[in-house]
């Protein structure tokens, strides 16, 4: 399914050289391991009161994300979904996930209590 290109600030013209201007997307690059600032947390707000993992601050393509997703979860053996720039994974993982990140070159910090 092609992605349709939203047009800006036109409704209608009747000038025959008339160019559409077109929404660019922007491409993010993801910055090397190094670089991402990570956030790792607990939380419990409108999950029925069961904890997650929550890891924050990743800047890069929705594919890298994944991957990383991916990687924690099968480390961690549960499941996780990855949303809003953001991987959930099930339980209380906090300590393990932020040894994961650290040993793989991720600076990364501890959020909440």
């Amino acid at each position: 399914m092609a992605k349709k290109k939203e047009k800006l600030n036109i409704v209608y013209s009747t000038n025959p050289d008339f160019q559409f201007q077109f929404e660019e997307e922007e491409t993010i690059d993801t910055l090397p391991k190094n670089q991402q600032k990570l956030y790792v947390s607990i939380d419990r707000k409108q999950r029925a009161g069961k904890e997650v993992t929550l890891i924050e601050g990743f800047v890069g393509l929705e594919e890298d994300l994944k991957e990383l997703g991916k990687f924690l979860k099968s480390k961690c053996g549960v499941g996780g979904s990855v949303k809003d720039n953001e991987v959930i994974i099930q339980g209380n993982f906090k300590d393990k996930i932020f040894d994961l990140l650290v040993k793989d070159g991720y600076s990364v910090k501890k959020k909440g209590g």
